[in-house]
């Protein structure tokens, strides 16, 4: 018999010294985390335990993300289903969200938010969180019928606020009922940005999350400026558009914003000090 603080230390060997994510792995199997983990790792370890263990190193070893190995990943204060069919939820998006949710707390209720492209719903499921369950509406739309059954999935997994979220399934402000234009306060949005053969792209990236997700156009702008040409007919005066985008893209963003009329331009940076995000009302 091996038990599970064995198998940590045997997993973490076979992912090369891996000791976090070995555990990650091991919890996962378990369903027990933190405390409720190390309380049994003493304990023996089945055989079906050990293949469902052996699987997931597996999958990892070829190469696979670990957050898709897992299954799940975590996004500010929201557990997150995620699989091949939707992005990785990464930090500079928690950034993005962060902005979104100060521009929202500012608004009186009724505030009503969308949520473009959301994905595994990581952005828009956060706001429906985090605001105040009352006079809070958040849509969230995509034009992936898959992505938006992962959002669907997390839905639950926001408790009582999800009776503020509504979904829609369509590509960016189409998706949207018309009584919503003029109407919304906040935008928000993490799109497709990169441009095709960009070599600071990793390949991990490209042979595992979803493509269509990913690029947009020869430049990498081309959800960016639909998004931006698009967003003023729907917001309401005053109203605000937070938009995700590349490292070196915030010149052409901040010009993007500035044509289409929006004034208080602003491009915030990520946690590596690139551009990262575009603020604008």
């Amino acid at each position: 018999m091996i038990t599970w603080r064995e198998l940590w230390v045997e997993t973490a060997e076979r992912l090369g010294g891996a000791a976090n994510e070995a555990r990650w792995i091991c919890e996962e199997v378990t369903g027990a985390r933190g405390v409720e983990w190390l309380d049994q790792i003493d304990e023996p370890v089945g055989e079906r335990a050990i293949a469902r263990l052996d699987a997931m190193v597996a999958r990892r070893l070829a190469g696979e993300p670990l957050q898709y190995v897992l299954g799940s990943w975590a996004f500010r204060r929201v557990e997150l289903l995620v699989d091949r069919r939707v992005l990785i939820p990464r930090p500079e998006t928690e950034l993005v969200a962060e902005a979104a949710l100060e521009l929202a707390r500012a608004v009186p209720a009724p505030r009503t938010i969308v949520d473009l492209g959301t994905g595994s719903g990581a952005i828009g499921l956060s706001l429906a969180f985090e605001l105040p369950l009352d006079g809070t509406t958040v849509w969230c739309t995509d034009e992936s019928s898959g992505a938006l059954d992962v959002a669907r999935a997390n839905l639950a997994g926001i408790g009582r606020h999800g009776v503020n979220v509504r979904l829609a399934e369509g590509s960016w402000f189409t998706a949207l009922p018309d009584e919503l234009r003029g109407a919304v306060d906040v935008i928000v949005s993490n799109p497709p940005y990169i441009a095709p053969g960009d070599p600071a792209l990793e390949s991990s990236v490209t042979e595992w999350e979803p493509a269509a997700a990913l690029f947009s156009g020869d430049d990498g702008l081309e959800a960016v400026r639909a998004i931006v040409a698009d967003a003023r007919a729907w917001l309401r005066p005053g109203g605000a558009l937070v938009v995700e985008f590349g490292g070196t893209q915030g010149r052409a963003v901040a010009e993007l914003a500035s044509s289409a009329g929006f004034v208080s331009v602003e491009i915030r940076t990520d946690l590596a000090g690139l551009d990262r995000f575009l603020v604008a009302r």
